[in-house]
């Protein structure tokens, strides 16, 4: 089961940041991937390294797996 944080300050952050790079660079790229370099589609939210772990937070703390 996948939640979003219950921190929703850090939620509004985190959303406000992945519409700016959707702007941008034209894809809502994980913000915690800083160089242009690192956009693939394996850093677009929810991120393929959050979507292959079993549980925990991504990288970026929006989402949670349980």
């Amino acid at each position: 089961m996948i939640k979003v944080s219950e921190d929703k300050e850090l939620v509004e952050q985190i959303r406000g940041m992945l519409k700016e790079n959707e702007r941008v660079y034209g894809k809502k790229y994980c913000p915690c991937v800083i160089s242009t370099k690192y956009n693939t589609d394996d850093n677009v939210c929810m991120c393929k390294s959050f979507r292959e772990q079993k549980s925990g937070y991504c990288h970026c703390g929006l989402y949670y797996k349980e």
